[in-house]
């Protein structure tokens, strides 16, 4: 059987780049979209031989020329990753409307972006493996992140909406929401910050991209296909469900 095609949103950096590998390496033809780091995406291209492919994920036009390409150089989409993500982070008394749209936009009109392009094939050919990453913080929330966990709040609930949608015909749909992992975002914060939610995860470390990549991959499989609709706390104990 020719092997399936995955498509990776925020592929090319962190979580995206040990999803794109760990696909890879189960046998699919993988491609990484990203937006804004061109030193990355070539980095990224360069080390492991992933087709990269350049749109904003926020702009349903966007979305649509750029599933186009890389169905026409790979093939139809049979597992979308939602994984692009940003933070913008302030409280809401200080938050400014870019501030939230931005987060909005590439956050949760990504998912309909993107599903929209891939839900009627996936429907028709009777197979389709949907993963959006969602977060710990979309579960329990944040301080300064109204914007985030809202979106990755709402990842859950469009999680389970499509699930049903998609059961009957083959396609499932189901989210992975990861705790604090050991990636450029969570580099950004301060020491001793850090040193206080290492502190309050029982297994005592960060998660890493590989973590979060396994799971995605177990759920990309054909033999996957009994689990729809689904959220995974991969957070190392931090919040339980």
């Amino acid at each position: 059987m020719t092997s399936r095609v995955a498509l990776v949103t925020g592929g090319t950096r962190g979580i995206g780049h040990a999803i794109c590998i760990a696909l890879r390496d189960e046998g699919f033809r993988v491609a990484a979209v990203y937006h804004g780091n061109e030193a990355a995406a070539h980095a990224f291209k360069a080390e492991t031989s992933v087709p990269v492919f350049k749109w904003d994920v926020g702009n349903f036009a966007a979305c649509q020329s750029g599933v186009a390409a890389v169905e026409r150089e790979l093939g139809p989409i049979e597992v979308l990753v939602n994984n692009a993500g940003i933070v913008r982070d302030a409280p809401l008394h200080k938050m400014t409307e870019e501030q939230w749209s931005s987060v909005v936009a590439t956050n949760l009109d990504s998912l309909f972006n993107m599903c929209r392009q891939v839900i009627a094939g996936m429907r028709e050919r009777r197979f389709g493996r949907i993963v959006n990453i969602g977060s710990i913080n979309g579960q329990k929330g944040q301080f300064g992140q109204v914007n985030y966990s809202a979106t990755k709040a709402g990842v859950i609930g469009f999680t389970k909406a499509l699930a049903l949608e998609g059961a009957r015909n083959g396609v499932t749909v189901n989210c992975v929401a990861p705790g604090y992992v050991d990636t450029d975002m969570v580099a950004g914060v301060r020491d001793d910050v850090l040193k206080a939610i290492v502190a309050a995860i029982p297994v005592g470390r960060l998660g890493s991209p590989g973590d979060v990549a396994r799971m995605v991959a177990f759920l990309a499989r054909d033999d996957s296909d009994f689990i729809t609709g689904a959220t995974f706390s991969l957070n190392g104990g931090q919040y339980l469900a």
